[in-house]
């Protein structure tokens, strides 16, 4: 691609990382305390684009003030004379002032036709450059025009549990009223902390619906490292009162108990707790679809 072309890509690309970092639409990629990266890489781009812009356009001026031509680098060749043959004041030849065994330099420092070079055919085309090139700008133009969804059902139950221990033990809950947890709080209390803290409370707690392959019901969110590359989903198992239908993706809050029922996952083993369901009701997915409290 040529300079004014990859000031384009880097202005899109640099416009499109703004766009992202300054909507909820980073969410989709990367976790919440990425944005100000985001955000900066953006304006690196941007500001690195402007620059180059105006090099170029300072280095064209210079050339028209000098009277000099643009350099048309598609043109040029390895080292050849121009089309006129003529050699520079700079070439130096050797005393017999030849140029190979039928070349001879004339009075006017000129050259004979080479005869092994081709003259180019009349009606072949100009080089350009290769037009494939920009395609590089439909991924930018994806990542503004196009929300991806977050990773749903499909990848959560292909995926082993997250679940981890947390090193630093669990935070007192409140002595009364519902508990609201989150999915990855309550399957760490459930397994790690034997549900010490959960036993005889109402418990809420809301994620995406999934289903296995025998239609047993999981409630998940996925946590997230980095970004939504390395997803990996904490479920919990649900029993009891469920709705007759359950449609995979969808968002629910959960109302129930804590059961020291447990089973394991069947893609790495994982230990997997389960909620005594008693009521269901349906929610809106959250602005960020990830959850990092998991890994702190």
């Amino acid at each position: 691609m040529n300079r004014h072309a990859q000031t384009v890509v880097l202005l899109l690309t640099g416009g499109a990382l703004l766009h992202a970092g300054s909507t909820d639409l980073y969410l989709r990629y990367v976790k919440a305390g990425l944005q100000p990266l985001l955000i900066g890489a953006g304006v690196v781009l941007i500001a690195a684009a402007v620059a180059t812009l105006w090099y170029e356009r300072r280095a064209t001026r210079s050339r028209q003030g000098n009277g000099a031509p643009a350099p048309d680098h598609a043109a040029e060749s390895d080292h050849a004379p121009g089309p006129d043959r003529t050699l520079g004041p700079d070439r130096t030849l050797g005393p017999d002032r030849t140029l190979g065994p039928d070349r001879t330099l004339g009075p006017d420092r000129t050259l004979g036709p080479d005869p092994d070079r081709h003259a180019p055919e009349p009606d072949a085309p100009a080089h350009h450059e290769p037009r494939v090139a920009w395609l590089l700008v439909l991924p930018l133009l994806a990542l503004v025009l196009v929300a991806p969804p977050a990773a749903g059902s499909y990848t959560a139950m292909r995926t082993g549990s997250a679940l981890q221990e947390q090193p630093w033990g669990y935070s007192k809950l409140p002595a009364d009223g519902p508990l609201k947890l989150s999915v990855a709080d309550y399957a760490g209390r459930a397994v790690y902390d034997k549900g010490r803290a959960l036993a005889g409370r109402q418990i809420k707690v809301a994620g995406f619906l999934a289903l296995d392959g025998h239609g047993a019901p999981y409630l998940v969110r996925m946590a997230l490292n980095c970004c939504a590359a390395d997803a990996q989903p904490v479920k919990i198992a649900l029993t009891g009162e469920l709705p007759p239908v359950l449609q995979p993706d969808s968002w629910i809050e959960v109302t129930g108990t804590y059961t020291p029922k447990r089973t394991k996952d069947p893609v790495n083993g994982t230990a997997v707790p389960y909620l005594s369901v008693a009521s269901t009701r349906p929610v809106k997915a959250p602005q960020d679809p990830y959850d990092e409290a998991w890994n702190g």
